[in-house]
């Protein structure tokens, strides 16, 4: 990856602002230029640029017009308030009363993503396991031979050319670009993870996917939504006809099947084997520790075993979700065997920071994962005590500014199936990090028996971890994940949990694994 190289279509074609202003309706005063890219930051400006300035909750965008400029911006698009604030008339100006509303709709017009062939587009949403079946999606293309592209919280790629990711699903704009530049590299099919706040947002505007596929809910992001039917109607948008053609649920939590109530659309269900309303079923058959096989079976009699180098039932989920949100775009289920059947090597994934192992070959196993809810401590652990003969050990924090209410639900869940628990500091972002560890030890310690320690440096905790572990045992470091930083007071401090595990497996003695699929 290229740091700082920003994902834009190779060979725009300029759309003169006099040509955007009449399709959108809007006016726009000051000369007319030919625009090639839209940027919400100037960060992310490109020479030919019209830049995007809102209000937003601490200030005016177009307080940054001056730095958009320099960096080659050559229009604004902006409100009445952006516009009266340019007293240069020299300036090209397109004037919208709510910029955010058709930064979709100028996206699409300026990068051309409405005409014309476009690759697939597969769209995932729900609380956990979005940015796990978003990667899975990617790596069945893949293996069907398709050329790719993807956009996750973990990492942005098109045809194999890696870019930074910052949003789970980014602004309209850089959605737009990446799919001019999938056509541009001639990609079959492009895997979305699409967050609740991203279709509130409008980010998914005029983007319509071929299929939308639903993981799961639980409790999270109530600092946004307040309750669950509210999050349960804010990720129902995207099974709606102006967000996507037909749809895949799971339908094994009950929240999926008030989703298949809620649709608009074609839907498919799957679920657990037995589940009465499921139309296809997935079953795990053997689970290894670096693998699983598992069986997806469907309406009319298909069956299809695969092996994944997955860990736990509800990464299986996502797998077999995966599988037939293709088969729901067409994929035929005969050349999907033949891709990822028996007799191949199965589903080649990396699920970077999802149980992604670290340890080598003997001592104990040490994961990192990214979970930072319940649900997906529950999941997570529950799957590694199945692998684990002697001591599971979990290392956990969460971030700050986010929902509070979660945390003492997340330290019970920790204290109830970890044999020992310790407390650390992850992403505080803004809030004292003292408030977020003190939720999750509230939760842990109020598990009778329960062992649970606070070390806010996350650096010692996971030293301390594997000074209680040896053969046999587990440490699962959850909440970083695969990230690169850490938010210390909204700065981005450079730092890796993989990296610090690996270090501190090196000093105990074990041996490490420098990348592993788990």
């Amino acid at each position: 990856m290229a740091v700082g190289e920003i994902l834009r279509p190779q060979h725009p074609t300029p759309r003169p602002l006099s040509e955007l202003a009449h399709r959108l309706g809007l006016h726009h005063q000051g000369p007319d230029a030919q625009v090639s890219g839209v940027a919400v930051h100037t960060g992310f400006v490109v020479a030919g640029d019209i830049f995007v300035a809102m209000q937003g909750a601490s200030g005016h965008g177009i307080d940054f017009w001056p730095q958009a400029a320099r960096a080659g911006a050559i229009a604004v698009f902006t409100d009445e308030q952006g516009a009266s604030a340019i007293a240069d008339p020299s300036v090209p100006v397109l004037i919208a009363p709510t910029p955010r509303a058709l930064l979709g709709s100028l996206a699409a017009i300026v990068y051309g993503t409405a005409e014309g062939d476009q690759a697939k587009i597969f769209a995932v949403t729900g609380t956990n396991g979005k940015t796990s079946t978003a990667f899975l999606l990617d790596a069945l293309m893949q293996a069907l031979g398709w050329v790719t592209a993807l956009s996750t919280t973990a990492e942005r790629h098109v045809a194999g050319h890696s870019y930074a990711s910052t949003l789970t699903t980014p602004e309209a704009p850089d959605i737009h670009a990446m799919l001019a530049l999938a056509k541009e590299k001639k990609a079959s099919g492009v895997a979305l993870e699409v967050s609740a706040q991203a279709l509130e947002k409008n980010r998914l505007d005029q983007v319509i996917a071929d299929v939308a596929g639903f993981t799961n809910l639980s409790h999270d992001h109530f600092e946004d939504f307040g309750n669950m039917d509210n999050y349960l109607a804010a990720k129902s948008v995207l099974f709606t006809p102006d967000r996507a053609r037909q749809g895949v649920v799971c339908i094994d939590s009950s929240y999926g099947e008030k989703l298949v109530d809620r649709a608009t659309i074609p839907i498919w269900t799957i679920a657990s084997s037995g589940h009465p309303r499921a139309q296809w079923t997935y079953r795990v058959m053997q689970e290894r520790t670096v693998d699983t096989t598992f069986l997806v079976s469907g309406p009319e009699g298909e069956s299809l075993e695969v092996v994944a180098p997955i860990i736990g039932s509800h990464m299986v989920a996502n797998a077999a979700l995966a599988i037939v949100m293709l088969l729901a775009a067409g994929v035929p289920f005969a050349e999907m065997v033949r891709a990822i059947g028996p007799g191949t090597s199965g589903i080649p994934v990396f699920l970077p920071g999802r149980s992604e192992r670290v340890s080598g070959e003997g001592g104990p196993l040490v994961f990192v994962d990214a979970g930072r809810s319940e649900d997906a401590y529950r999941a997570t652990l529950a799957a590694l005590r199945q692998r684990t003969q002697g001591k599971l050990v979990m290392v956990c924090g969460t971030s700050g500014n986010r929902d509070a209410s979660k945390r003492p639900l997340m330290g019970m869940a920790a204290a109830q199936l970890a044999d020992v628990v310790i407390i650390t500091d992850d992403d505080p972002r803004r809030e004292d990090p003292h408030e977020i560890r003190a939720g999750l030890l509230a939760g842990a310690r109020s598990v009778p028996g329960s062992v649970v320690h606070e070390i806010a440096d996350p650096s010692a905790a996971i030293r301390f971890a594997l000074s209680l572990v040896g053969e046999g045992d587990t440490v699962v470091w959850s909440g970083p994940g695969s990230q690169s930083y850490r938010d210390i007071g909204g700065v981005k401090v450079p730092y890796s949990a993989r990296n610090e595990a690996r270090a501190a497996l090196n000093e105990a003695g074990w041996p490490h694994e420098m990348a592993s699929n788990v």
